[in-house]
């Protein structure tokens, strides 16, 4: 049966309720509202429409972004920078989320009051400070006391970036949006200098990754503004013309190192623990890191005194790395517990961790796996599959295993390699693959906006190049790159869009692949890099093409007719027109032209190809283009043979046609496809020769040798019967000899009985031997030249009948027309 109309026989027996009576008593459709467990939802494309310099930007989640000029009514005002209140209320939004749980105690800022002031006074004075100190030194938490004491000192207040991984343009974008309201609306690279010159802020930049000529750029860009640079000593220095003042953050004294173990402690240090300080600051050369995570170590070792079961409720034996170091052991109280060894307190990661609830310990885990991002404190139940996984934070950043970077949390200076080596990164596949199928979801996800994604975009950068599988990392940069587009973060879009575009290679996705070359060649266009554009969008346009996908090749060929307008070239996609002829063009201009010497014929029609003439009805109704020189040095007195009439429409040659028919049944004006050409045996003028051989007419070769013998001389006489006007006659309608650039007056499509006006019925005047003074000579063609014989030799066909012949200027001989 059909099964398109499927009726009763679709069913064992036919319904009651009459549904399998062919819908005579369907049943209703569903409640859309509430859809079947299991069913997949249809998806909401997010669709986001933005302005970048002159461009207008769509980003298209499914058939590629939409680039296209921005018309004038939509382009927006020059932008306005934020007021006093948002700018706090932006700064307070680009800090880490406080964990959950009470708060944490604040850690006190030591020996640092000199260096504090020194800062403060160099930015008052409008100079920008490179902070230089080693990891774990606390150069955050002396920025953060920094920032609250310049807040009045800028008109544009302070502004708070991070460097982590981020490049000089990328902080440009992000100091622009940190100061100018601009929603959508991304400017391009003269408007973004123009409009960061005018911030007059003092821009607090943490984790900076790059000096030398890369800094000098971010500073002359904002010469109004006054850094305060924080980076560690392997980041290369300023350059010497660059004025930065160079401030070194060194470790704390042994008395300032006790103090903050004891605060962070929350008592005071027995005689035991201060010498074991003592030996930790040797070791750490003072680091505040070192000390808070010895801190940490105390107050779990005060818990275990006061009961040796108390980590066991967080499952204190579970998980790699979890069997206790200095487990309790029984002495004289039964509670004792030993100091941790040195060694323990200069790496305490794994013994810290050890001692975490188990979503803690997972939570570890991944940022191992992530390569040291910590997921966002909401992504954590999902992760983890604990409902009060999000309390995980609280426990670590209590230890001092993560510290904040920028507007998220990373794991502390040296965590990650102490925990690799107690076995955390054994599952680190499975971590991998449980954290990109999340974020891809996750990013996909309607209700994530592109602002959110983009505060997670290091985490999910971090989980694309930790999945194991292509397929896995396809997805997730599939969904996430076009939410970092419309976030405006734009050096996440290119690395998820490289990320996904091995991923698509390695998968084997063909339409993929060309999804990712069509966003690489959107971006490339915004960034003002066409030929890169061009390049990556003609390959998106062949892969599209292979996978029949019509929409996309749409979308790409509008994108590369946009490239063709900017840089003036030609697309894929426009027409161009095609070639009539196969031999190869002259040079612009043509050749400079030669004096062409007398008697001298240069024989190289053997050494040329002879293509197949056309038709000759096609060769005379072709028109002429406009003459150019092609005669230079020993070419000047032939070209290929055989395609004159070729030749004459590529190159410009102007072709002589010389043809006569002596037969009364042939037209006079009809030319044979077959003529031959001999040259005398000075050298001279080319002999017409009738194809046939025993024509007769005006065109027939001289038989009488005259008084030197030879044939082809001066003193050769003149046939007798000279060219007429009649139709037996030399058609009058071939050029002239005196003037080869002439065109015939008719077409061979007229009755052979039509005379036409003028016949040339004289011999040439112009001597054999002076040069042609006034026109540049024609292009002949020639054929090796015959031996003279005391009589006349037939005619050579083999290389010249293939084409039209033409005469050559300058010869001695008469030419017979």
């Amino acid at each position: 049966m059909d099964p398109m109309n499927r009726g009763p026989e679709d069913f064992s027996q036919d319904r009651q309720d009459g549904t399998g009576d062919g819908g005579a008593g369907r049943r209703p459709p569903r409640d859309p509202l509430t859809p079947d467990f299991g069913q997949p939802s249809p998806a909401v494309v997010r669709a986001v429409r933005l302005v970048s310099g002159d461009h207008l930007l769509t980003v298209n989640p499914v058939d590629g972004s939409e680039i296209e000029p921005c018309p004038p009514g939509e382009r927006p005002a020059r932008p306005a920078k934020h007021d006093a209140a948002a700018r706090a209320a932006r700064a307070r939004a680009s800090r880490p989320p406080l964990p959950p749980g009470p708060a944490q105690p604040q850690r006190p800022l030591l020996e640092r009051q000199e260096e504090r002031e020194r800062l403060v006074r160099l930015l008052a004075r409008g100079r920008s400070v490179r902070l230089t100190g080693p990891a774990g030194a606390g150069r955050t938490a002396l920025l953060d006391q920094i920032t609250e004491d310049c807040a009045d000192l800028a008109p544009d207040g302070v502004v708070r970036l991070c460097g982590h991984r981020r490049t000089v343009d990328e902080l440009l974008h992000e100091l622009f949006a940190a100061v100018y309201d601009a929603p959508l609306h991304r400017p391009d690279r003269a408007l973004l200098l123009e409009l960061v010159h005018e911030i007059g802020a003092v821009v607090v930049l943490d984790d900076l990754e790059f000096g030398g000529a890369a800094l000098d750029e971010l500073l002359e860009a904002t010469p109004e503004c006054a850094f305060l640079l924080s980076t560690t000593p392997d980041v290369p220095a300023p350059s010497a013309d660059s004025h930065v003042e160079e401030v070194f953050l060194a470790g704390l004294g042994r008395g300032a190192g006790q103090e903050l173990l004891e605060r962070a402690v929350g008592r005071v240090l027995t005689d035991e623990e201060a010498q074991w300080a003592a030996d930790l600051w040797f070791e750490s050369e003072g680091l505040p890191l070192r000390f808070v995570q010895a801190g940490a170590l105390l107050r779990q070792r005060d818990q275990l005194r006061a009961d040796p079961e108390a980590f066991d409720a967080f499952g204190y034996y579970e998980g790699p790395g979890a069997a206790p170091v200095d487990a309790p052991f029984d002495t004289s109280d039964g509670h004792d517990v030993p100091l941790p060894a040195l060694a323990e307190a200069a790496a305490p990661a794994p013994l810290l961790a050890s001692r975490l609830g188990a979503s803690a310990r997972a939570t570890l885990e991944f940022a191992v796996a992530l390569g040291g991002e910590v997921p966002h404190q909401a992504h954590l139940p999902a992760l983890v599959g604990d409902t009060h996984a999000d309390a995980a934070l609280a426990e670590l950043v209590s230890c001092a295993l993560v510290t904040p970077v920028g507007g998220r949390y990373r794991l502390a200076a040296g965590v990650r390699q102490q925990l690799e080596a107690a076995g955390y990164g054994t599952d680190g596949a499975g971590r991998g693959r449980t954290a990109a199928q999340h974020y891809a979801w996750w990013a996909a996800h309607p209700s994530v906006g592109p602002e959110r994604a983009v505060a997670e975009c290091d985490a999910v950068l971090a989980a694309l190049a930790a999945a194991p599988a292509p397929e896995v990392s396809l997805e997730l940069a599939r969904a996430a790159a076009p939410a970092f587009a419309a976030g405006l973060a734009w050096g996440a879009w290119e690395r998820a869009l490289r990320a996904g575009l091995e991923a698509a290679r390695s998968a084997g996705e063909v339409a993929e692949e060309a999804y990712f070359h069509h966003e690489l060649g959107v971006l490339a266009i915004l960034d003002g890099q066409l030929d890169r554009a061009r390049v990556e969008l003609e390959a998106a346009i062949a892969l599209r093409g292979a996978a029949a996908d019509k929409r996309g090749t749409t979308a790409g060929r509008r994108a590369l007719a946009l490239v063709a307008d900017r840089s003036g070239g030609a697309t894929a996609g426009e027409e161009i027109p095609e070639a009539m002829y196969e031999e190869s063009a002259s040079p612009p201009g043509g050749v400079p032209a030669r004096p062409v010497e007398p008697d001298t014929v240069v024989t190289r029609q053997a050494a040329l190809p002879t293509p197949a003439p056309p038709p000759a009805p096609t060769v005379l109704g072709a028109k002429a283009p406009p003459r150019r020189s092609v005669l230079n040095g020993a070419r000047r007195n032939m070209v290929a043979a055989g395609a004159g009439a070729l030749l004459a429409a590529v190159l410009g040659t102007v072709v002589t046609l010389g043809a006569t028919s002596g037969n009364d049944d042939s037209p006079s004006d009809k030319v044979r496809t077959n003529p031959s050409a001999t040259a005398g045996e000075s050298g001279g003028d080319l002999g017409a020769d009738e194809a046939g051989g025993e024509g007769g007419g005006a065109s027939a070769a001289p038989t009488d040798p005259g008084e030197d013998g030879v044939l082809g001389t001066s003193d050769d006489p003149t046939p007798s019967k000279a060219p007429s006007d009649d139709a037996s006659g030399t058609p009058s309608d071939s050029a002239s000899p005196d003037d080869p650039t002439k065109k015939p007056t008719r077409s061979p499509s007229k009755s052979p009985s039509k005379s036409p006006s003028k016949s040339p019925t004289k011999p040439p005047t112009q001597s054999p031997t002076k040069p042609p003074s006034s026109s540049p000579p024609p292009s002949p063609t020639t054929t090796e030249p015959t031996t003279p014989t005391t009589e006349p030799s037939t005619p050579d066909t083999s290389d010249t009948a293939s084409g039209p012949i033409s005469t050559s200027p300058g010869s001695s001989g008469t030419t017979t027309a």
